[in-house]
């Protein structure tokens, strides 16, 4: 990952076509995180490469949503074949197939909006099961459009704002693993002394049994 990340920030004019092609292809299935694109893209854009964001938003906005195309014709072309194949019926098992087809049928938009926040796989399963469906392609890309639009903006934009302040979010996950250990270490003294002063309570006890 970091020689990916310097391989961008040296080549930083071809990083939105980089991250374009890299998205395209998750869409074939190829087991590359779009999130993980998303969330490196955003960092990079607030903090080495900020003259490219523009650019670099409309790669992933453009990216993901012909993605969702290219994984919608592949379910519809080729979709039942890739089952026989054991990464792929790993990867889209019948069972989440069928749970997922019905939730397209009966909530169409929401479906897609809800899926394209759901990272592991479901985002793709999503939408080759509407592609496998033979569901309506213009209404697909018409949600889809609205869909991969609020889900890109949101995390392209919030992770950028997150990068913007990682200084300050650092020392505060500093601070934060400073109380962290204090709590742990309190904790654990305080049960240690526990532990002990309940061998000491019983040894007296037993003690005064013996006695009496």
């Amino acid at each position: 990952m970091e020689a990916l990340v310097n391989f961008i920030v040296e080549h930083s004019s071809y990083a939105p076509l980089m991250v374009f092609i890299l998205i395209l292809l998750a869409g074939l299935n190829i087991p590359i995180s779009i999130d993980v694109i998303m969330v490196l893209t955003a960092f990079l854009a607030a903090t080495l490469i900020p003259e490219h964001t523009a650019i670099l938003f409309v790669s992933i906005l453009f990216g993901t949503y012909f993605s969702a195309m290219i994984c919608y014709w592949v379910g519809r072309k080729i979709g039942i074949k890739l089952l026989k194949i054991r990464y792929f019926s790993k990867l889209l098992p019948d069972e989440r197939l069928e749970k997922v087809g019905k939730f397209y049928e009966k909530y169409g938009l929401l479906t897609l909006l809800v899926g394209r926040f759901i990272p592991f796989g479901i985002r793709n399963c999503i939408f080759m099961t509407t592609g496998m469906s033979k569901a309506n392609f213009k209404k697909f890309i018409v949600r889809d459009a609205l869909a991969c639009s609020i889900w890109a903006s949101v995390c392209f934009f919030g992770f950028y704002r997150l990068g913007q302040n990682y200084e300050i979010l650092l020392s505060k996950v500093k601070t934060l693993n400073l109380f962290i250990f204090l709590a742990f270490g309190v904790t654990v003294i305080a049960f240690v002394w526990y532990k002990k002063y309940r061998k000491k309570q019983a040894r007296l006890t037993d003690k005064s049994k013996l006695d009496s």
